[in-house]
């Protein structure tokens, strides 16, 4: 029988990929564990290994092809001693193609309970949101109290995708909105007016979005260029978007005295050990220290580190330190695992490999997912300071700025020292003010007498 190979879901996030080459050709024998192809996700380039054993007998999707859904059929492989012309003509047609399909029988299923008690009373009244908590956007129509039928993926997808579940025409029994009607409206599709006393999605002054439409009739035709969304930004912007509207964030900024760090740094530089080629085994960076003391730091204040659920809060045991990687089509942040342990020149021999990789979109999803919090530094760009958005599930992350001279005073006289400006956001469900304020001050004291960092 005909075995349908399927797009794979490389990490938990993944709902497409881009099918970037075929290392195997239709009437190549493959056995389990021989890598077939290399997929694009949002962030890696990632190879795919056979299960089955076989021989390829058709390929459906062509190498090039954007955006194939998970669990889409790309190929057909005919098991041993199969006939590889009938495999090739058999299959393929097994598999669901579209997400939307299965999704009305199991919902047709989760809503007839809940949907009798509705009949007779009014749904309004029983569902009105209760005065101590606002109803979140992917949940009910905001200030309405009307309850909108939805999957669970299409509310965790609306919620990504910061867009109003109420807003959404829903395409599932008895209108409910499904997955494939939160990616329509993703992708463009006509959105219901916003409700009652609420916007769609709103900006800091909770003014509704403007549409591409909208936008488009500001400026004058063939006055610009359209450059399609990739995977990369497209993730990017969902994931920022649900992390500014979900999470409760404030800022804590401190100045960092860079004197005995810079002392450090070019001494142990100088003392860094040479290859068989005759360059140094390592060379420090500030940001290596950086990394170093944020983990520390973390250690020193178990209470931060640590991720929020609704259930409860994960308090992590290690430090595991995203850094942030500017990459010519996006933003990705490779983790330092377990950083507190390691030494600064490990630290530092990691990153660039981690970051050498993150440019060729070759990191795996566990070398970049998860985490306990991150650090973005813009020093290198002369950025004094600045404040970054949370990585969820992190609940915090440190914005570093330049090292510069500037005027201080010290004991009464007015003095040249080079200092550094780094911000602290925190997410206040898992981090209070005092606390993350603990935590900055601990990150201060480590930076400015870094051999604190290895005592």
């Amino acid at each position: 029988m005909p075995i349908n190979i399927l797009m794979p879901a490389l990490s938990p996030t993944m709902e497409k990929g881009n099918l970037a080459k075929w290392l195997k050709k239709e009437g190549d024998a493959v056995k389990s564990g021989d890598v077939i192809a290399e997929i694009e996700t949002d962030k890696a380039t990632m190879e795919v290994e056979a299960v089955d054993e076989g021989t390829i007998a058709k390929i459906l999707v062509p190498e090039g092809t954007s955006d194939v859904p998970v669990n889409d059929v790309i190929a057909i492989l005919a098991a041993d001693g199969e006939d590889v012309k009938a495999a090739a003509s058999g299959g393929g047609k097994s598999d669901a193609k579209a997400e939307a399909k299965p999704e009305p029988k199991a919902e047709a299923k989760q809503e007839a309970k809940p949907e009798p008690k509705a009949e007779g009373k009014s749904e309004t009244k029983q569902e009105a949101p209760k005065p101590a908590a606002a109803p979140a956007p992917a949940q009910a129509a905001a200030n309405t109290g009307v309850r909108v039928f939805s999957s669970p993926l299409a509310r965790r997808l609306a919620k990504e995708a910061g867009i109003e579940l109420g807003r959404i025409n829903g395409t599932g029994p008895r209108g409910r909105v499904v997955a494939a009607d939160v990616e329509k409206a993703k992708s463009g599709g006509a959105l219901k007016a916003p409700t009652a006393g609420a916007a769609a999605s709103t900006g800091a002054a909770g003014a509704p979005a403007m549409s591409d439409q909208a936008i488009l009739g500001l400026y004058e035709e063939g006055s610009y260029e359209t450059v399609p969304h990739d995977s990369m930004r497209r993730t990017i912007a969902q994931r920022l978007t649900a992390a500014t509207n979900s999470m409760p964030t404030f800022y804590l900024t401190v100045d960092c005295d860079l004197g005995k760090l810079s002392a450090a740094r070019e001494e142990i530089n100088a003392a860094a050990g040479k290859d068989k080629d005759g360059k140094p085994n390592y060379k420090l960076s500030v940001n290596d220290f950086i990394i170093k003391a944020m983990a520390v730091a973390l250690q020193k204040i178990p209470e931060a580190n640590v991720s929020w659920t609704e259930a409860a809060m994960l308090r992590h045991k290690h430090s595991d330190i995203g850094v942030a990687v500017a990459l010519p089509f996006g933003l990705i942040t490779p983790i330092i695992r377990q950083a507190e342990v390691k030494s600064i020149s490990a630290i530092s021999n990691e990153m660039k490999e981690l970051a050498a990789r993150a440019k060729a979109k070759k990191l795996k999803p566990h070398e970049y997912q998860g985490g306990a919090s991150s650090v973005s530094n813009l020093g290198m760009f002369g950025i004094k300071d600045f404040t970054a958005v949370i990585n969820p599930p992190q609940s915090s992350i440190l914005a570093v700025g330049t090292g510069e001279e500037r005027a201080v005073v010290r004991n009464g006289q007015i003095v040249a020292a080079t200092m550094m400006s780094v911000t602290l956001s925190c997410d206040h469900r898992a981090i209070d003010g005092a606390l993350g304020a603990e935590l900055i001050t601990a990150f201060k004291k480590l930076i400015e007498n870094p051999v604190m960092m290895v005592v």
